[in-house]
């Protein structure tokens, strides 16, 4: 079989950060990378799951939010995929990203999605962790550019 693309990444020498994982058509996919791989440091459960409902509800509440695909984790929990039509700017993904990791790291209130009847896992939040995890992550990608969406080799 054919080794898939984000296994050709060099998992040795990513950082944490905002990257082009692939372009598909119209489809473009962001590796937001909120931990060093194979670091010993990953994303607890119930903050990815916390972080995936605020980083969702943000980013399709945008006003590019009809062109957002979707937002989910990584298996490996060091980070999340997202993914847009290629009408949202390298610039625009990256601005969204950014206002939603401020929209986590600031949010108060009740956790969107998070009611018995909206989540598969509603008792399986960690808001406090996803607020940490925002915080961190808008700090890596405050001066974030588009020159900065290459993986580094």
């Amino acid at each position: 079989m054919k080794k898939i693309a984000s296994f050709t990444v060099n998992h040795d020498t990513l950082t944490k950060g905002m990257y082009v994982s692939r372009i598909d058509g119209d489809v473009v996919t962001y590796d937001i990378r909120m931990k060093k791989p194979n670091g010993g440091d990953y994303l607890s459960v119930s903050a990815a799951h916390t972080m995936e409902h605020l980083f969702a509800t943000y980013a399709r509440n945008s006003a590019l939010g009809d062109e957002v695909i979707y937002v989910g984790p990584m298996g490996c929990r060091t980070g999340f995929y997202f993914l847009v039509r290629d009408k949202i700017s390298h610039e625009q993904a990256i601005a969204i990203v950014k206002e939603s990791m401020a929209f986590a790291r600031d949010f108060v209130g009740e956790i969107p999605g998070n009611k018995q009847e909206e989540c598969g896992n509603y008792l399986d939040h960690d808001l406090a962790g996803a607020k940490a995890l925002g915080a961190e992550m808008y700090e890596v990608l405050k001066n974030w550019q588009v020159s900065d969406l290459k993986y580094k080799e």
